[in-house]
């Protein structure tokens, strides 16, 4: 049997049992007092945001880079009335913006009176010689609604047999104003704008301002009780300021076809200069629904009742022309 064999644990030729600890020198243990602040250490501030202003334009012209890439290729759709969505948002708005904002610089109140969806009936008053008031409402609802609503709006054939003008309509969503159109757009769900008074309103003279001309039959009532879709009173000040209609030279008017021909202080003294609007202070208040839906389709067809609704609307939007103006110290400044 072999021998056992012991392997060390150590090589080297220090023997570890004359260890003595005794013999090390003491350790200093220097202990350094910290210092203590008054106050705590400031916080480092985060980086700021990027500006959020600037995010819109490069997606601006990213989305009017696409639409131009769509239109090229023919990849855009159009109804059966002509409304295209994208031309009317990267063209018209662009162009009406500057105006709402800027110019007129006008207050929506009430959006959240117009429904989120379906058919409804926006009924407003007009005037102001040129019907900017249809413009900016269009504007308001698009860019103030909580839903981004495009306004269908009926127009007059004066309009439409314009050239030009008649197709950017078509366009931008509008159409015919009588019944047929106005029920086919209530029935598709879609939100359309009515301004009863026609030229009576938006041709009257300077010292009538504000006061409601007749709403026509009521056809528009009539619409939308066939229809049950609520009507929707607006009221607009601001827009009777912006040519004050002081004349009219019916000669002219004859002459080129259409329902009058303005006189104003600015035009046409100073030409094409005068054909600018003076930038009054606007505010366009929708007020709360109307409803039709208790009615049924045949009480369309009774003129009394159609009447009487009709009254209801026209009362409710002067009343609150009467409120708004009240309220306001100065045309130009609100």
């Amino acid at each position: 049997m072999a021998e056992a064999r012991v392997i060390p644990l150590h090589t080297d030729t220090d023997d570890r049992a004359d260890f003595r600890p005794e013999e090390l020198a003491p350790v200093r243990v220097v202990r350094r007092p910290v210092p203590v602040r008054d106050e705590p250490p400031a916080a480092v501030p985060l980086p700021a945001p990027a500006d959020r202003a600037t995010e819109p334009t490069d997606d601006r012209f990213g989305e009017l880079f696409d639409f131009l890439r769509r239109r090229a290729a023919g990849d855009y759709r159009v109804d059966e009335f002509g409304f295209d969505s994208e031309f009317t948002d990267h063209l018209v708005m662009p162009v009406l913006r500057p105006l709402y904002e800027r110019w007129f610089r006008v207050e929506t109140i009430g959006a959240t009176n117009v429904p989120d969806a379906g058919g409804a009936l926006v009924v407003a008053n007009h005037s102001g010689t040129l019907p900017f008031d249809a413009l900016m409402t269009t504007v308001s609802l698009r860019d103030h609604h909580p839903a981004g609503r495009h306004l269908r709006m009926l127009g007059a054939d004066l309009l439409f047999r314009t050239p030009m003008l008649g197709s950017l309509a078509r366009k931008a969503g509008h159409t015919l104003a009588c019944n047929p159109d106005a029920e086919r757009l209530l029935n598709a769900g879609e939100l359309v704008g009515v301004w009863p008074e026609g030229y009576k309103g938006v041709g009257k003279p300077f010292k009538d301002r504000y006061k409601l001309q007749r709403f026509g039959r009521g056809g528009f009532v009539s619409t939308a009780m066939r229809c049950g879709v609520p009507i929707i009173p607006c009221s607009i000040v601001g827009a009777e300021e912006i040519y004050p209609l002081i004349g009219d030279l019916r000669p002219l008017a004859r002459l080129f076809g259409l329902p009058y021909f303005p006189i104003t202080p600015l035009f046409p003294l100073l030409g094409p200069l005068g054909a600018i609007p003076l930038p009054s202070k606007w505010y366009i208040e929708f007020g709360e629904p109307i409803r039709t839906d208790k009615y049924s389709p045949s009480d369309a067809d009774d003129p009394m009742l159609v009447f009487n609704v009709t009254d209801q609307v026209r009362e409710n939007i002067q009343q609150t022309l009467y409120r708004l103006l009240s309220q306001r110290r100065n045309a130009f400044t609100g």
